[in-house]
């Protein structure tokens, strides 16, 4: 069903003000959360906001408060976001790194101990927007369903891995994870008895597969890293680099005790002004989005787009047609509507 973006926002707005999140807190989560559904990321959007509720519920998410400075340099700063919410905590992030960027050129960001920060590519058109590139990484060191090249057992979370970039036109947004598929998604099709597409999981005996019941299966399966076992160590290799400069960075991670779902994160904002001049690089970066659609397509009834141009195309056209939400994201947010006596919106 569709629904008008508004009414999502403002469900999802008050059902965290009505479970206890500030005002401003509550506007950050719910407009990252609705921005993932309107680019087309249906598990990385609303569909998080029953667990969000439930993590609040517990006090595993915390509800106030504002991150510790670990260190602060004119382009470099460490936040401990204490759990805060992860949306809230990367926005004010965002913003803290543009101002010294505008200074400084560039300005990094890495925050430890965040809670969980929703849909990656929906960020990034707040900065594209400004002429500024940013790149979002984030890895949680709390859990770990993803095992090396060549192993069995897990070490890694999918570790996405962002960028968004300026153009004279739409901005070219990548948002990829470090591994061939995301929990999200194989809990999705596990609990509704799909296939994935392609062998993206291993069986606990390392055997390649489209099942993905075998993560829940024993022995436990894993999800296999990016290219899958034919490209070797390639995805294993990018998962280490989100480590390094989220863990690692933050030194915060892997070799600290579990608390909960939750994200480390690495932000970085560039001005191209810096550098060559935004003239210049728009000249190029346009140049690179010319010669891709100029591309024959492959396939005649396949356009050739840039990273992130469908999810635009869909975001434009829900002011007409509304939002189209995933069948079951309405029925995990009625039990917490009627528990927390907030009305749901009606479908277009």
């Amino acid at each position: 069903m569709n629904y008008a973006a508004a009414d999502l926002l403002a469900f999802a707005d008050q059902l965290l003000q009505t479970a206890g999140m500030p005002p401003d807190k509550a506007q950050a989560v719910a407009e990252v959360l609705l921005e993932g559904d309107l680019l087309g990321h249906t598990t990385h959007g609303l569909a998080l906001l029953a667990p969000y509720l439930a993590e609040l519920e517990s006090g595993k998410m915390r509800k106030d408060g504002h991150p510790l400075v670990v260190s602060d340099h004119p382009a470099a700063v460490t936040w401990d976001g204490q759990r805060l919410p992860g949306p809230w905590l990367v926005l004010q992030a965002i913003e803290l790194a543009t101002q010294r960027a505008r200074t400084q050129g560039t300005c990094t960001v890495v925050i430890r101990r965040s809670h969980h920060i929703a849909c990656l590519a929906a960020y990034h058109q707040r900065v594209t927007d400004q002429g500024f590139m940013m790149l979002l990484h984030c890895s949680d060191p709390n859990a770990a369903s993803i095992a090396p090249f060549g192993g069995l057992d897990p070490v890694f979370t999918p570790n996405p891995m962002s960028v968004g970039i300026p153009t004279s036109g739409l901005p070219v947004l990548i948002d990829v994870s470090t591994s061939s598929t995301t929990n999200g998604m194989t809990n999705r099709l596990h609990k509704e008895g799909g296939l994935l597409p392609a062998e993206w999981v291993m069986d606990g005996h390392g055997q390649p597969s489209r099942d993905p019941a075998v993560l829940f299966n024993e022995p436990k399966g894993t999800i296999l890293p990016r290219g899958g076992m034919a490209s070797g160590p390639k995805g294993d290799g990018l998962s280490g680099m989100v480590e390094a400069r989220t863990g690692g960075l933050a030194g915060h991670g892997r070799a600290d005790a579990p608390e909960g779902w939750g994200a480390t994160v690495f932000l970085q904002i560039i001005d191209p002004r810096a550098f060559a001049g935004a003239p210049a690089f728009n000249t190029q970066m346009d140049e690179v989005s010319r010669q891709c659609h100029a591309s024959r397509p492959a396939q005649a009834e396949r356009w050739v787009r840039t990273p992130g141009e469908r999810g635009l195309k869909l975001k434009a056209n829900s002011a007409n047609e509304g939002v189209a939400l995933y069948p079951n994201i309405m029925p995990m947010l009625l039990p917490w509507a009627d528990k927390l006596k907030v009305t749901a919106p009606q479908p277009l």
